[in-house]
């Protein structure tokens, strides 16, 4: 260390950036950038190094004492210079093509994105048209993509809740098929929201398996998250065992209060029994209490088949009315019932009304609303629905810190905020749901894991968003500070580092975050976007066999 610190005394670092302009660039710059003085994370979970960083043409050349100049030089003195973060789930694929800057992303140090719990936003022969459209226009984050099996269930089958034919299958197996060779990283569930609920485990190991014939990922939002999570992480690692796919179980939670300290040690004896046995199974995790997702969850499945018009209808039947409040009391075949796992209506509050007469209850629990109007709760909720032009949101006050703390412990866990980018500064993403997960989940790890609670040290967090999910996501070449990967890299100074996005105000950036640097390019400079836009679409391991097949 003594020979290193003599050695760079004789050196004059000057921090510059591409925006600031601070000196100008030399003619004999040998690399692109060189960040100098900065405590080195190389993202596999060692401690620290003092050393610099060089990039040449978007990957990372030299790591050590770099005497050679950049033609960007930054001085991380005193901070920490890690892999650039990753969230394993996104919502980015709706928004990018009309925000390509993703602001909140990158403002909180994530450089990659895996979207597509719901699926890519368009159809599975549209896909790479849609993944042009990005290359071409540019994106400041890498991002890739997962196929719903909903999006070819519902291509087949519409809205419909009942079983496909073996012909249907075959259709069903076909569309993902061309979704996987357009690149897809994998196929996706979402087993509490209709149409995707209607879906058999038989059948989602018989579509699955065309999605494994590529290496795809089967990830999911588990049929439930409540008192029956254990059965459901069970049906999760049965489809990918059955299909032949490794298992990502999508934002783990016990979303059930009676559950909470007992339940996700379940989860943790479930998973690793899976994975003894040669399972690859992992899970990832937002650090907030309260989930956020529509208000129509709170409505048994089978009253949404054939669509929003057709369950409005039904909503504005009484006597339909009747037996779904007797259903929310006693439950009702293949629906998860959120609000018995919250614990009630006084822990569902409105996030997003989606109607100027109905935002006066933003804020307010279903049933502090339900007091002041004179009605029952659910009835309440119904009218909400309704009455909304969209999807109505609500936050679900459903889990513990304990919990939280314990499973971010499990070393297969990593980190995705279950948020998009935002449309536009200052506002939320594309779900018009406000939560601050979408602006502070990943430094949330940090601030309040690591430097507040010490459930983590600074290196296991960081690795839990960086080199495993790369791993975990087949992202070749990305997640570790070596020579030769792509130089995605986020610093930060670990002192100011806090998340200031609330409940109350979730659009608030957090502080700390000082230069993104997105595939060798400075992206963000000292907390402000630079407009580049580096990033690149990540292409599922279908792509190359499809291009291989046509000698591409």
């Amino acid at each position: 260390m003594m020979a290193f610190a003599v050695i760079r005394a004789a050196l004059v670092v000057v921090a510059i950036s591409q925006t600031t302009g601070a000196q100008q660039p030399t003619p004999r710059a040998s690399y692109d950038v060189v960040i100098r003085n900065g405590r080195v994370l190389d993202g596999a979970g060692n401690p620290w190094i003092l050393a610099d960083v060089a990039i040449r043409d978007g990957r990372f050349a030299k790591i050590g004492l770099v005497p050679e100049r950049g033609r960007v030089e930054i001085d991380a003195r005193g901070k920490y210079v890690s892999p650039g973060w990753i969230d394993v789930m996104d919502h980015s694929g709706y928004v990018l093509p009309r925000n390509p800057q993703a602001e909140n992303k990158l403002m909180m140090g994530v450089t990659t994105t895996i979207g597509g719990e719901g699926g890519t936003p368009v159809k599975a022969a549209e896909i790479p048209a849609f993944f042009h459209q990005l290359e071409e226009q540019g994106i400041s984050i890498n991002f890739g993509s997962y196929f719903s099996e909903t999006q070819a269930r519902v291509a087949v089958l519409g809205q419909s809740a009942r079983a496909p034919t073996a012909a249907e299958l075959e259709r069903m197996r076909a569309v993902v098929d061309t979704a996987m060779r357009a690149g897809a990283i994998g196929m996706t569930t979402a087993l509490i929201y209709p149409p995707s609920s209607y879906a058999t485990t038989a059948e989602l190991i018989e579509v699955g398996k065309a999605a494994a014939r590529y290496g795809g990922i089967y990830a999911s939002h588990i049929r439930g998250e409540g008192k029956e999570v254990v059965q459901s992480v069970r049906e999760a690692i049965a489809i990918g065992e059955g299909a032949g796919m490794p298992v990502e179980i999508f934002h783990l939670k016990v979303a059930y209060g009676p559950g909470w300290g007992i339940l996700m040690d379940s989860v943790r004896q479930v998973v690793d029994a899976a994975r003894q046995r040669g399972v690859d199974v992992a899970a990832d995790m937002y650090v907030y209490t309260a989930g956020g997702t529509g208000l129509e969850a709170t409505i048994p499945s089978w009253a949404h088949e054939g669509g929003g018009d057709s369950l409005v209808a039904r909503l504005n039947n009484p006597a339909i009315r009747a037996r779904l409040k007797r259903e929310q009391q006693t439950g009702s075949p293949g629906w998860w019932n959120i609000i018995e796992s919250a614990g009630g209506w006084d822990r569902v509050v409105l996030a997003n009304a989606r109607n100027p007469a109905n935002d006066k209850y933003n804020g307010k629990s279903i049933a502090q609303i339900a007091k002041e109007t004179g009605k029952d709760p659910a009835d309440v909720a119904f009218d909400l629905i309704a009455q909304g032009d969209g999807r109505v949101m609500a936050f679900y006050h459903m889990m513990s810190e304990k919990d939280i703390e314990t499973a971010l412990r499990f070393p297969w866990t990593s980190i995705g905020s279950d948020a998009g980018a935002a449309l536009k500064v200052g506002e939320g993403d594309a779900l018009g749901l406000p939560h601050p997960r979408s602006f502070g989940n990943a430094v949330r790890v940090i601030a309040k894991y690591v430097k507040e609670r010490n459930v983590l040290t600074l290196e296991e967090a960081i690795r839990k968003m960086t080199s495993w999910p790369a791993t975990r996501m087949r992202l070749m070449n990305r997640g570790v500070i070596r020579e030769g990967n792509w130089a995605d890299v986020t610093v930060f100074d670990l002192a100011a580092l806090e998340d200031r996005a609330t409940y109350e105000k979730p659009f608030e950036y957090p502080t700390g975050i000082e230069w993104v640097l997105v595939n060798g390019v400075v992206t963000v400079d000292h907390g402000k976007h630079t407009g580049a836009r580096a990033g690149q679409v990540l292409y599922g391991p279908g792509r190359q066999t499809a291009l291989a097949a046509t000698g591409k």
